[in-house]
């Protein structure tokens, strides 16, 4: 395996090809997120059309979002094994061609699996990690993935767009018009990026690449599948309420189509756009402090959000006294921009661990955390639809959220003290109340600032 210095050396001699790798990479994911969403538009119109229960349309517009993650463990891979220009290319390609035969669909049936095929575009997240990583040294990977993951953003563009090229030419067009774009992308990225560093070195000293079997060895690690977790909270959750929200404004709110696509793209904007700066402060704090913030924010939002409309009645001294307790059109929408701007610091800081972790398996290891985020967009989706239909409370989508980012911050915390405990020793004695030690002495209580790294409390879990 050729060894991280070389490529490492060669990165400073080469600002142009980090700017543009970064640059045309961030473009490629854009428009790639933008068509992975499609149907959060489409679909409104198509369940319109078919006549498709709660159910049936949250497994519709999840749909995609299956293939995106299940493709994304062997795409990291092929990544680290090809180069991300060559397979970011093909990936948008295929995509492309998948999204124009999305237009010859006629049943329900035929919407998904053409919807399977729309979902490739998903998968270039992990190609996108893995090509993007190979450019930047360990102190800048944070802030050049938050940079990259910027790309979600693409989710507000079919949200800002879509519904009026819908409105006046058909859900059809809506389809044409962003297999076309995703093309000219393809050929744009082939043309204007090169080999990361670490590939072409490893051709000109002519290297085979690792087996896929290597690849996959860190994948036993339980720490993986931890951020996995986090991942799944931070991007799934997200993908599954950019996708669930119009329907959710309309549902409750009675919004029209364009209104509720708008007010949609307000939430998927800053848990978009402010990724980077979630790489800055995880660069600068670590990655396990910016976690923290991300989970107690949102264990608040989402609890606040999962209450439902109640009507209550009290017996006065002079009758009934009836009110109802309810988050209001304004309230909600703020709540959730605030849920969405801490869940685009976490999607960051989740990546920020994994080329520190394991730089010689970004792709395995990066697809796998991919995978199992992007799986929360498809289920989750489908459980919001499900949890409608079976409970009937509009908020039941963030009682389950509650919940998982509960266990997400639970198992986090713990999985950190039993580490920090397991690597210095001295942490593990009494520290809080040493007035009760034998003899009604004050216990001395141990310096553990030699043996504990300056950098102990940012160094990522």
């Amino acid at each position: 395996m050729v060894s991280q210095s070389a490529p490492t050396a060669s990165l400073a001699t080469n600002p142009a090809g980090q700017s543009t790798a970064l640059v045309m990479s961030t473009v490629a994911f854009t428009v790639c997120f933008a068509v992975w969403t499609i149907f959060s538009i489409i679909g409104l119109q198509i369940k319109k059309d078919l006549g498709l229960n709660e159910t049936q349309f949250g497994l519709l517009i999840g749909t995609p979002i299956l293939t995106g993650s299940l493709s994304r463990l062997l795409l990291g891979i092929w990544t680290d094994q090809y180069g991300g220009r060559l397979v970011y290319t093909a990936v948008m390609v295929a995509a492309a061609i998948a999204t124009w035969l999305l237009t010859l669909a006629y049943s329900y049936e035929t919407f998904l699996l053409a919807a399977l095929g729309v979902g490739i575009a998903g998968g270039s997240f992990a190609v996108g990690v893995a090509y993007v990583s190979k450019w930047y040294p360990k102190e800048k990977q944070g802030t050049a993935l938050g940079v990259f993951g910027m790309g979600n953003v693409g989710a507000a563009v079919t949200k800002f767009i879509a519904p009026f090229v819908m409105v006046a030419f058909g859900w059809e067009m809506v389809a044409k018009v962003w297999a076309i774009v995703m093309l000219i992308m393809a050929i744009a990225f082939y043309l204007f990026t090169k080999d990361d560093p670490a590939l072409a070195e490893r051709k000109r000293m002519g290297v085979k690449p690792e087996p896929l079997l290597a690849q996959l060895a860190p994948l036993a690690k339980l720490q993986v599948w931890r951020f996995s977790l986090y991942y799944f909270f931070v991007f799934g959750a997200f993908v599954a309420l950019a996708l669930w929200l119009p329907r959710y404004y309309m549902g409750v709110y009675g919004l029209d189509v364009k209104t509720a696509g708008m007010l949609g793209a307000a939430y998927s904007i800053p848990a978009s756009l402010f990724r980077a700066y979630g790489g800055v402060l995880s660069d600068k704090y670590g990655a396990r402090r910016v976690m923290y913030w991300t989970f107690i924010v949102s264990v608040i939002c989402t609890f606040l959000l999962s209450y439902p409309a109640t009507d209550y009645t009290v017996r006065g001294i002079t009758g009934p006294i009836t009110f109802t307790i309810a988050i209001g059109f304004v309230p909600f929408t703020v709540i959730a921009f605030v849920l969405g701007f801490f869940m685009s610091l976490g999607k960051a800081a989740v990546y920020k661990h994994i080329p520190v972790y394991y730089p010689n398996h970004v792709g395995a290891v990066g697809g796998v955390v991919g995978l199992i985020g992007g799986l929360g967009g498809f289920v989750l989706p489908i459980a919001f639809g499900a949890l409608n239909d079976i409970i009937g409370v509009w908020t039941s989508c963030f009682m389950l959220l509650f919940i998982l980012v509960a266990i997400a911050l639970t198992w986090m915390h713990f999985a950190i003290l039993r580490m920090e405990r397991r690597k210095h020793p001295a942490l593990r004695g009494p520290q809080d109340l040493p007035e009760l030690a034998e003899g009604g002495k004050p216990a001395a209580v141990p310096d553990t600032s030699q043996s504990v790294p300056a950098g102990i409390r940012a160094k990522e879990a």
